[in-house]
């Protein structure tokens, strides 16, 4: 039996892969910016600290129309981006608000898993894609099982 916690650990999980996704697409936009200005060659802390909190400050949808001007890698991932921006957003802004008070029964959280389980499928794909852009590839690694640990409040 599903429990509202179950629910609460899954958007727990699809807000990390959205963090991820956008946290490895802001450090790609961030080199870029870096590139552009000469930043390495020629040392600037004060412009580099401004060009680091403009990047910072960006959404996802920023971040990707940011590196649409600066890698035409993204373009074949575009399907996937759209969509992960897409779910990033309902997750963030609608979820709750859309599934409401099927919190409250059984039958109801078993559709609210299904859909942060779709959510976080996709985000999750969308971060291992962006990522193997970058020449790392997440599938091939040991899965790392931590221990398991449960928090007493």
């Amino acid at each position: 039996m599903p429990t509202l916690d179950d629910v609460y650990r899954l958007y727990g999980e699809a807000a990390e892969a959205a963090q991820l996704l956008e946290t490895e697409l802001g450090n790609m936009l961030l080199r870029f910016r870096i590139e552009d200005e000469c930043l390495v060659e020629n040392k600037n802390p004060v412009r580099a600290r401004y060009v680091f909190d403009c990047v910072n400050r960006h959404t996802l949808g920023q971040l990707l129309k940011g590196l649409n001007n600066h890698t035409q890698s993204l373009d074949e991932l575009s399907d996937i981006l759209s969509k992960a921006l897409e779910e990033r957003n309902r997750l963030f802004h609608s979820f709750y608000r859309t599934h409401n008070f099927r919190r409250n029964t059984e039958d109801g959280r078993v559709l609210m898993l299904k859909d942060l389980h779709g959510i976080h499928t996709s985000l999750l794909n969308a971060y291992k894609a962006v990522m193997r852009l970058d020449g790392f590839d997440l599938d091939s690694v040991v899965e790392y099982e931590a221990p398991t640990r449960h928090l007493k409040i």
